[in-house]
């Protein structure tokens, strides 16, 4: 595991310098009035990106799996799919187990005089907010993808360009659990636990199969020669 912190210390860093920056926030400042800071941001161009943004999150994920254990090592597919699925899993007992109120739902309870300022063709959900499952999948992605890429790169000797990958791939997570606050379909709140569940669920999922990185079965490949 400390090897694993290590060689992502950027993605790691970045992460929790959010997470803090998220605590903080919602240590200080009321529900919705956090929210309406975070969401009230629209243009015509962020409602466009946003809006078709947030969706990489229930389909791109899976691609990769799928890549991985066709064209990858098995045990990378493996790691892959396994934190992508638990990390799901996880998200969506916490989600129907709370069944907290999204913000279309608590506003028109807690704040009725404010509108919300939603975007033309989001269908907006109305229970089921804490945690992000969006968020979750977007850093489980991002986390996934930077554990495979710097073992890569370093490998080579390239551990600056792993860094600045590092980086690019936690601002892409970072925007993708925005985007759920920016379209008003979560809280600050749903995006904090879903960046914790996505980071904690692929940290053990590495945890237990880079036990076996040396093992036959895992660097096995499908469709291409070893």
């Amino acid at each position: 595991m400390l090897k694993l912190l290590r060689s992502n210390i950027v993605f790691i860093i970045l992460s929790l310098m959010l997470l803090l920056a998220l605590g903080l926030a919602l240590m200080y400042i009321p529900k919705g009035d956090l929210h309406w800071l975070l969401c009230n941001r629209h243009t015509p161009a962020r409602d466009i990106f946003f809006r078709y943004y947030t969706h990489v999150a229930e389909w791109f994920p899976y691609v990769l799996c799928v890549l991985l254990l066709l064209f990858g090592r098995v045990g990378n597919g493996l790691f892959a799919s396994a934190a992508m699925v638990f990390s799901s899993l996880t998200t969506q007992i916490c989600k129907h187990l709370i069944n907290a109120p999204r913000p279309v739902t608590w506003f028109a309870e807690n704040m009725p005089d404010i509108r919300l300022p939603l975007v033309e063709g989001v269908d907006m959900n109305y229970w089921h907010s804490f945690p992000s499952g969006h968020t979750t999948s977007f850093f489980a992605l991002a986390f996934v993808a930077s554990i495979l890429i710097t073992k890569r790169l370093t490998a080579h000797g390239l551990t600056g360009v792993a860094g600045m990958l590092q980086a690019l791939l936690f601002l892409l997570a970072a925007l993708g659990g925005y985007s759920r606050i920016y379209l008003c379909q979560h809280f600050a709140l749903d995006v904090f636990a879903g960046v914790m569940v996505g980071l904690l669920i692929t940290c053990i999922c590495y945890a237990i199969f880079s036990r076996f990185e040396d093992k036959k079965w895992y660097n096995y490949r499908l469709l291409t020669k070893k």
